[in-house]
């Protein structure tokens, strides 16, 4: 007896198209509703302690301690667990955490909700969400451009 046919039916292939991964790529949505772009950089996490100077080129997530003065040309994140004492000095600074000093920042500050400042700030941009704490004073100017 058999168990199979020897007719045989040959069916089209179909090619099926890969599905993609999920993109890590996908901006998240900040608190005060604008899109936040995918972090690459440095990170200094919770239970790091440095004292001294920071200095970094693109971009760095502080979620620990650091004492002494932060350097940048590019975006700077503190972290919720985050506590600087020093003065911060960089293209674009968030902050979730504690700052004890001044902020210098050439393009954007942002203050998210539940972050203490204390200190001065002078920055082209501020944006200070309505849970933040800030004591100091703010000026907001464009840099001067130079002339040619």
């Amino acid at each position: 007896m058999q168990m199979f046919s020897g007719s045989r039916k040959v069916e089209p292939v179909t090619p099926v198209a890969p599905t993609p991964p999920p993109s890590p790529l996908t901006p998240d949505s900040a608190p005060n509703g604008a899109a936040e772009l995918p972090r690459v950089g440095g990170i200094l996490s919770s239970g790091v302690s440095i004292k001294g100077s920071v200095t970094f080129q693109k971009e760095l997530l502080i979620d620990g301690e650091v004492e002494g003065k932060i350097d940048s040309n590019g975006r700077l994140t503190i972290g919720k667990h985050a506590k600087i004492t020093g003065e911060i000095r960089t293209k674009s600074v968030v902050v979730d955490g504690t700052v004890d000093g001044n902020i210098t920042a050439r393009e954007r500050c942002e203050l998210r909700a539940g972050c203490t400042v204390r200190g001065d700030i002078e920055s082209p941009r501020l944006v200070v969400d309505e849970a933040a704490t800030f004591i100091g004073s703010a000026k907001i100017a464009t840099p001067k451009a130079t002339p040619a």
